[in-house]
């Protein structure tokens, strides 16, 4: 998996509008290494064209397309294992829809409101309000789904179904409020890109995604007992509450952050795990790490095949994983109807 993500990230550095040759990559990443190390910047005299296309847009957007990816991987992943259902991914439960609902809310009411807020504060309302949203929508699926005997699949898919479409129902009315830069704005964020991509935000989600990769990995025991069930999982000691608790706020701290920084991307985090699982078996010590990984890679081929099929132009991010997505979602949904 991390040969597929080196591929991935090589293929798409040279990809674009302005193609970059793959064999002066590593002279191109060495010179901005140290320019940057100089403290001169990307823009010094001396800079090559392709050196300052790489460090100033090419280079943050891959890093950004890692660590939305990585995200995406692993909450589909923490999701799975959580609801023990193949078919669990938070934008299917709603959980991606929450975010962008909750961030599209400050978009449009935060500059009608506050309209200073924002702009003193760069990324971070945004980034804060989506997590926000994520988190109380998971935790409200999570809390309908609850039954005396654990978990009810079906009822959560149908309180997912619910979210999504209060959600987008949401978003209209906020589209309706829009001024016309707003809605312009909305639009783009809501289909998903990598384009505007800069390096606070980029460094940002990297962080998040890091730490919740690290904490993460902690709860793969848990997980796996949990497949058990969850009076097997509590009678060998696992802390089924509280792995439960901590992979719902992993995965809306990532969705969240994620969906804040490039907009809603969806089906990575419900192809990424199930592929896993059918290479890898269902042990959550590889499936997370390694639906990171995968996600990673998928995000960043994806975003490379996006900005050159239509080039000079630029296909939505979110509408090119859905295109492919969805008929690989009702292939799986296909294959494991019977648990449903």
């Amino acid at each position: 998996m991390a040969l597929l993500v080196l591929a991935a990230f090589v293929f798409a550095a040279g990809q674009g509008a302005f193609a970059i040759d793959a064999a002066r990559l590593p002279g191109i990443t060495w010179n901005a290494w140290l320019h940057w190390w100089q403290g001169t910047g990307a823009a010094s005299p001396g800079a090559s064209t392709e050196q300052l296309v790489f460090a100033t847009i090419r280079l943050p957007r891959l890093i950004m397309g890692l660590a939305a990816g990585a995200g995406l991987g692993l909450a589909g992943a923490l999701m799975q294992g959580l609801f023990r259902n193949p078919l669990a991914d938070p934008g299917l439960i709603g959980v991606s829809s929450g975010a962008a609902l909750a961030a599209a809310a400050l978009i449009v009411m935060g500059a009608l409101w506050f309209p200073s807020l924002p702009r003193s504060l760069g990324s971070w309302p945004l980034m804060l309000t989506a997590f926000a949203g994520g988190l109380v929508t998971t935790f409200l699926i999570y809390g309908l789904s609850q039954t005396g005997g654990g978990t009810r699949i079906g009822v959560m898919l149908l309180a997912g179904v619910a979210i999504n479409a209060l959600a987008m129902a949401g978003l209209g009315l906020l589209s309706f409020l829009s001024t016309d830069e707003q809605l312009r704005n909305l639009q783009l964020w809501l289909m998903g890109s990598l384009g505007s991509t800069r390096w606070p935000v980029a460094i940002t989600a990297c962080v998040v995604v890091a730490v919740a990769m690290a904490m993460a990995q902690r709860l793969a025991q848990p997980l796996n007992a949990i497949a058990l069930g969850e009076a097997q999982a509590s009678l060998m000691g696992v802390g089924v509450e509280r792995t439960k608790r901590l992979a719902v706020v992993l995965a809306a701290l990532v969705v969240g952050c994620i969906t804040a920084g490039c907009g809603m991307i969806g089906f990575i985090g419900l192809v990424a795990p199930h592929w896993v699982r059918m290479l890898a078996g269902p042990d959550h010590r590889v499936v997370l790490p390694a639906s990171a990984l995968l996600g990673a890679a998928m995000v960043v081929f994806a975003d490379a095949f996006a900005r050159t099929v239509v080039a000079p132009a630029e296909l939505p991010l979110g509408v090119l994983t859905a295109l492919v997505g969805v008929p690989l979602f009702l292939a799986m949904l296909r294959q494991f109807r019977r648990l449903l």
